[in-house]
């Protein structure tokens, strides 16, 4: 279990603590935790996600089993330094969706003596590094890696699967969407989609040959 950093009073300084990992790992529950001990701890703390998540509500950090932290909205990352004006600690999370001037922001924050806690995915659908996570995990004085339980094998997963029929980058969802899985069950799914783009992709030339026979 995470431990808050003990503060020096007299050289107070923030620091950077980035909790990553796949869908359904736990992230956004852990980032409520460290939260709300802030808020226990009598500590001023605003939160902030990016506008384009609405899953479960407009003005709330929400977790998968519905915990939930009152949260700020914004449509960019260049938003949250005048909104955390006077904070002691800034929560922010599915920092995956922001743009790359959340690292500077984060830094600048930490820089001005905010503890900063930034949640979010570390991989996108393709198990590629996610927008400016890995940069953000590079910065930051604490990584914390959550994982999730794979539906397929019962071990760890670490990656993000998705079922649905979609290559953007950004598709926001759930369990009808996606699902963790594990290394070894990514990597079968992944080689079986392989196979079944292969299939249509044949079946499209020999439909094209049949109505173009001089083709």
């Amino acid at each position: 279990m995470f431990l808050e950093n003990t503060v020096n009073h007299k050289e107070q300084f923030g620091w950077i603590e980035v909790i990553c990992g796949s869908m359904f790992s736990g992230k956004t529950e852990e980032l409520i935790r460290r939260l709300k001990r802030a808020q226990f701890a009598k500590q001023k703390v605003e939160i902030f996600k990016p506008a384009v998540d609405v899953r479960y509500d407009e003005d709330m950090v929400v977790s998968h089993d519905a915990n939930e932290i009152r949260s700020t909205p914004v449509p960019a990352a260049a938003n949250i330094p005048i909104l955390a004006d006077g904070c002691d600690v800034v929560g922010i999370d599915e920092a995956q969706f922001f743009d790359d001037e959340i690292v500077r922001i984060c830094n600048d924050l930490a820089n001005k003596g905010i503890r900063v806690i930034v949640a979010g995915l570390d991989m996108d659908f393709k198990g590629n590094p996610f927008g400016p996570m890995p940069n953000l995990m590079a910065t930051a004085e604490y990584v914390t890696k959550v994982h999730a339980v794979c539906t397929k094998t019962g071990n760890l997963a670490q990656y993000s699967y998705r079922k649905a029929l979609s290559d953007d980058l950004v598709l926001l969802g759930e369990v009808d969407e996606y699902e963790p899985l594990s290394r070894a069950a990514y990597y079968k799914c992944m080689q079986r989609e392989k196979i079944r783009q292969m299939k249509v992709k044949d079946a499209e030339e020999i439909d094209s040959k049949d109505e173009n026979p001089n083709v």
